[in-house]
């Protein structure tokens, strides 16, 4: 399909009074609310000791040792157990290891946060090694993203747990993205807004682009794409009726984006969503050149502009330099006018 015409058609979807199907679906049967009610962490303070873990993927020397410079310059000590030095395969440890490790720095009474060194892939595998009755007794903030969104649903599912997409600890912490961390995680208001870097975004996947304009309002749930994808059927999948959806990806071709968009909307993900804010979706271009394929924002206009509700891309989170940190289950509202979030309550308790 010409792209002039994949525009005319995609308006006149949108202009439709046609009820598409896959939004009028019913929700899937498997969606879940927390099982407990949503508690809020202690905040961080200056001076506090954080524990490090690796609950997906083997880390470096060089990650541990960037881990502890950046979390130092905060004003926290670091803490991590032998278990964060283990090897299995592409996994730091085995996956009861990796689960004792978490498990353990919930149970420590020293640690007050919990960061995650880096993603990669393992966090699903320790989900039945985990005591949730442990955890939920012990909330504590927990940071991470790309793969420990898997983490990031099942604590708020099984223990009601806010947690915090956001960085991993050997990732960069710049000036934006630390600013933007303490004012979250360390000095809550009860409003804090969150504006999307001022940068030079000479790249069209940099670009923040209104898909569809309005202004929402409801609990932020999210992460990455292809893990949110993977979780759709099990016990741990996240209800979106009434929220705001936040996504992020890397190095996804833009008909794998369509797909897991797809697998959304068939999913009855979107259906009484209050709207969608992306981040950046770092290098998902066409691998091949194809003068018949699709760019990244003509799949996401296809896929998400006739939701019927605001959706905005481009905000600073993902994997990119300059992060956000956006808290899962925090009342906040998207205006696709001013291209901010704003968060609606504080994140953590002021204890």
């Amino acid at each position: 399909m010409k792209r002039r015409k994949f525009f005319r058609t995609a308006s006149a979807l949108s202009a439709s009074v046609i009820v598409n199907p896959l939004l009028a679906s019913d929700k899937n049967s498997y969606t879940k609310m927390p099982d407990s009610p949503v508690q809020k962490p202690k905040r961080l303070r200056e001076g506090d000791t954080v524990g490090l873990v690796a609950p997906a993927g083997f880390i470096s020397e060089n990650q541990l040792a960037r881990s502890i410079q950046n979390l130092e310059k905060l004003g926290f000590r670091v803490k991590y157990t032998d278990r964060l030095f283990a090897r299995h395969g592409y996994f730091a440890g085995d996956d009861e290891t990796r689960a004792r490790d978490l498990e353990g720095m919930f149970a420590d009474p020293v640690v007050k946060g919990i960061f995650c060194v880096r993603g990669g892939w393992g966090s699903a595998r320790i989900i039945p090694y985990l005591d949730f009755g442990l955890i939920k007794n012990n909330p504590k903030a927990f940071l991470g993203f790309s793969d420990i969104t898997t983490l990031s649903y099942v604590l708020f599912v099984k223990t009601g747990l806010v947690t915090f997409h956001g960085v991993n600890s050997a990732t960069s912490f710049n000036e934006y993205t630390t600013q933007n961390f303490k004012k979250v995680v360390c000095n809550p208001s009860p409003k804090t807004v969150l504006y999307t870097a001022d940068e030079e975004r000479t790249e069209t996947e940099y670009e923040t682009r209104v898909i569809r304009s309005g202004v929402a309002a409801g609990p932020l749930v999210g992460g990455n794409l292809s893990i949110m994808v993977s979780l759709l059927g099990t016990p741990y999948d996240i209800d979106t009726e009434g929220k705001l959806i936040f996504i992020e990806e890397v190095r996804e071709e833009p008909y794998r984006i369509d797909r897991m968009l797809t697998q959304m909307r068939i999913a009855g993900k979107f259906c009484g969503a209050a709207g969608v804010v992306m981040g950046v979706f770092r290098d998902c271009h066409p691998r091949i050149e194809d003068s018949h394929g699709f760019s990244l924002h003509e799949v996401l206009y296809d896929r998400l502009h006739d939701l019927g509700i605001p959706v905005l891309y481009g905000m600073s989170f993902g994997h990119i330099v300059n992060k956000l940190t956006f808290p899962v289950g925090i009342q906040a509202e998207l205006n696709t006018v001013y291209k901010k979030i704003t968060l609606l309550e504080e994140a953590v308790t002021g204890e």
